[in-house]
């Protein structure tokens, strides 16, 4: 289990987690969802005791990170795939993780085998190393230890098709085995597949969280008419939010019937009528985080 209870980090006068609280129960997969800056990695490194907060509390399994004994056989963790030794290779990574948490060398063979990196990619240089093989190596040192807690921050990236769906399974077989896993990903598409809750940040501040099946069925109505303004209008009239959706359409939080009626009601030709939350977690991060978002600044 993972607990955060109004974390902060403030940098002088800039907020870049806000009061943030949340947790994370074992035998789920959460996904910790936010635009570009918007506090993500900065939350998951309090979590993992690399970066002191400035005031609340981050406890796994009941402790702060830092006060766990051996903390990688407890939580299994990958924040940055390049944060190795280049003249190292795969192999040496693992065997040198293995010696610190006091693991057979067996294990590392076994991890190798999980992650697909054969014996001549293992004897490579991390140097000679893809994004793909890096993010490879970097999940079997979260998974070395046989942690009960993983916190992965972007693990998908480099991974081709076929590795990302290797990694779905591998995340959902590991919570559906009782474990915890907090997932940050800008693939939501994957998230979707794969989150039984979703926790989104904005600007350092949590702006939903919950359930991932009630956060879409909450998403609101989608509507493409031959005449959106007027639509729109008569939404706004009947006391009902009306916006431009992404792609296209009106997005309301009128339900559906209700939007059936008012346009009759107006004789304005419905073309597209649906739930907002079948178009999937795309659309309700979009409308989540529209005013947060800030493109070109690392999270």
């Amino acid at each position: 289990m993972i607990k955060v209870e109004d974390l902060t980090r403030r940098y002088g006068s800039y907020a870049a987690v806000d009061s943030v609280s949340f947790e994370v129960q074992p035998g789920t997969v959460t996904g910790f969802l936010g635009p570009n800056g918007a506090g993500k990695s900065t939350c998951m490194r309090m979590i993992c005791g690399l970066t002191p907060p400035t005031s609340g509390t981050a406890t796994v399994l009941g402790k702060p990170y830092a006060e766990l004994p051996n903390p990688g056989r407890h939580v299994g963790v990958l924040l940055d795939a390049a944060a190795q030794h280049n003249g190292r290779t795969g192999r040496e990574i693992l065997t040198l993780g293995a010696i610190m948490m006091g693991l057979e060398r067996r294990r590392v063979d076994e991890m190798l085998e999980l992650v697909g990196l054969n014996k001549e990619e293992s004897r490579r240089r991390l140097r000679d190393y893809s994004l793909g093989m890096r993010q490879r190596l970097g999940i079997a040192h979260a998974l070395l230890g046989d942690p009960k807690v993983l916190i992965l921050d972007e693990p998908a990236n480099g991974l081709d098709p076929a590795g990302i769906r290797w990694m779905r399974g591998l995340l959902r077989g590991f919570a559906d085995e009782g474990g915890t896993v907090l997932l940050s990903s800008h693939l939501l598409h994957e998230v979707e597949v794969v989150a039984d809750d979703l926790v989104v940040i904005g600007r350092g501040k949590i702006v939903a969280e919950g359930a991932k099946s009630a956060l879409l069925s909450a998403a609101g109505t989608t509507v493409r008419t031959t005449d959106d303004q007027r639509l729109a209008n008569a939404l706004e009239s009947a006391g009902f939010g009306a916006n431009p959706a992404t792609g296209g359409g009106i997005h309301t939080d009128a339900l559906p019937e209700q939007v059936g009626r008012i346009a009759l009601e107006h004789q304005v030709v419905l073309t597209e009528l649906r739930q907002a939350g079948t178009a999937g977690l795309e659309e309700m991060f979009l409308q989540l985080t529209a005013a947060d978002a800030r493109e070109g600044v690392a999270a």
